[in-house]
């Protein structure tokens, strides 16, 4: 199984591909999208939707793993973050491919076995489990892995069909 994970923003989308066999992981590919501060927001969703649309046609996955949001206290960037988070979700649409939608602490629980792990300590579990040299950087990218794994690891499980 191959999944797209992809941790929503407007800045920085991460996305890392992840590879499953077994109970063998192996990162395919990860990075950015990226978009800069002072373009209009509009061009900035529009550069979202085309680099998704781009790693989807790429690395065709058979799912796309997406972070749900947090919002904690500024709504603004909340709001933006879910703007992108629609074109992302609109992309993998279009392309056909499921997508299925993990809370931060289900991710920390499946990466770690700790539902409020530290950031530092799931990305130091990502980076083990996926057999790295480093921790991928920026840390979008890094977590954007992390909840790739999650899918990975619920895919099947009891634990997804509760989540649906």
């Amino acid at each position: 199984m191959t999944v797209l994970g992809i941790d929503p923003g407007y800045a920085i989308v991460g996305y890392g591909v992840v590879e499953m066999k077994g109970n063998r992981f192996r990162t395919l590919e990860h990075g950015a999208v990226t978009t800069r501060a002072g373009v209009d927001f509009n061009r900035r969703l529009e550069i979202i939707f085309d680099g998704v649309q781009d790693i989807l046609t790429r690395c065709r996955p058979d799912a796309v793993s997406v972070e749900k949001l947090y919002f904690s206290n500024n709504k603004t960037t909340g709001i933006g973050v879910a703007e992108a988070r629609g074109v992302i979700l609109l992309a993998a649409q279009k392309a056909g491919v499921p997508v299925f939608e993990y809370t931060p602490v289900q991710v920390k629980l499946a990466v770690t076995g700790y539902g409020k792990a530290l950031k530092p300590q799931v990305m130091e579990m990502t980076r083990r489990l996926l057999c790295l040299k480093e921790v991928p950087k920026p840390d979008d990218t890094a977590d954007a892995l992390a909840v790739a794994i999650c899918h990975c690891q619920a895919s099947g499980t009891a634990l997804r069909r509760f989540l649906r």
